[in-house]
């Protein structure tokens, strides 16, 4: 069974957030966790809480479920949409800079299940 969790509407680039995604990609929920938890930047914050919530959404379904039963089926990083504002620059002229948005969507799959 896939259990679920989305966030939307990240304020953190997805160029920025892709990396940390890809070490977490495949591994075990619980392994995940004390990774992001451990890992020194701000940026993971957002992924550490999505996986936290699709956690509690397993353990809604499924009440003898835990992170240690989980694995990360799928992670996606998509791009949002972008504020652009300007930004005053040489010889009169302006700059567009972007401050990008995220949507990060998690997919766990139980590992006893695949085994069989």
């Amino acid at each position: 069974m896939d259990f679920k969790a989305s966030a939307k509407f990240i304020k953190r680039s997805p160029y920025k957030l892709r990396p940390i995604v890809d070490v977490i990609r495949g591994k075990n929920a619980q392994y995940a966790l004390g990774w992001l938890k451990v890992y020194g930047l701000k940026k993971s914050l957002p992924v550490t809480k999505l996986l936290e919530s699709a956690i509690a959404n397993a353990r809604n379904k499924q009440e003898d479920i835990g992170p240690k039963d989980l694995r990360i089926e799928e992670v996606r990083v998509d791009q949002g949409p972008a504020y652009k504002y300007f930004k005053p620059s040489a010889m009169g002229r302006s700059m567009v800079l972007r401050k990008r948005l995220s949507h990060i969507s998690i997919i766990l799959k139980r590992i006893d299940v695949e085994k069989k």
